[in-house]
């Protein structure tokens, strides 16, 4: 059987992407700082550096300075509303807002796309495996690092 493709993979309406996080975000009263990095997150599905962010917030005259950036991408990872790709040491709008506890990431290192996909199944294994083993696991990550579908075709 074959399995669709991770939505950040495939031709789709982003906007409706974006105002799903935006209308989930509507609860939290962001900041006007924490808003714009979030805005600036889910204008694409690729992952950004904080300091790439930092380079877009404001403007020559009201420009934050690097605790401002890493303060909202704090809060909105906590919050559901991104993530951290650790491997990358970059950040990425969450994909579905609010349902995505156990969420593993496909990076494609050509064009930099970062596609979310649930991965309870695997978390669940490696979770059990660790206890088997008597290792006291804290937490998983799970990231693949790859080449998407498009960027294939394109060469």
């Amino acid at each position: 059987m074959k399995t669709r493709p991770p939505l950040a993979f495939e031709s789709h309406d982003h906007s409706t992407c974006q105002k799903a996080a935006l209308d989930c975000a509507e609860s939290l009263r962001l900041t006007k700082w924490r808003r714009r990095v979030l805005e600036i997150l889910l204008e694409q599905h690729r992952s950004l550096g904080a300091y790439e962010i930092l380079e877009r917030l404001g403007d020559s005259t009201s420009k934050p300075k690097p605790p401002t950036a890493y303060r909202a991408l704090d809060y909105l990872v906590e919050h559901g509303l991104a993530h951290r790709i650790e491997k990358m040491n970059a950040y990425v709008a969450c994909a579905q807002p609010g349902a995505c506890d156990q969420a593993g990431f496909f990076f494609c290192k050509l064009c930099h796309t970062v596609a979310e996909v649930q991965c309870a199944d695997a978390e669940s294994d490696l979770m059990r495996a660790a206890a088997t083993s008597g290792f006291a696991a804290e937490r998983t990550v799970i990231e693949v690092e790859g080449v998407c579908a498009a960027c294939q075709d394109g060469d």
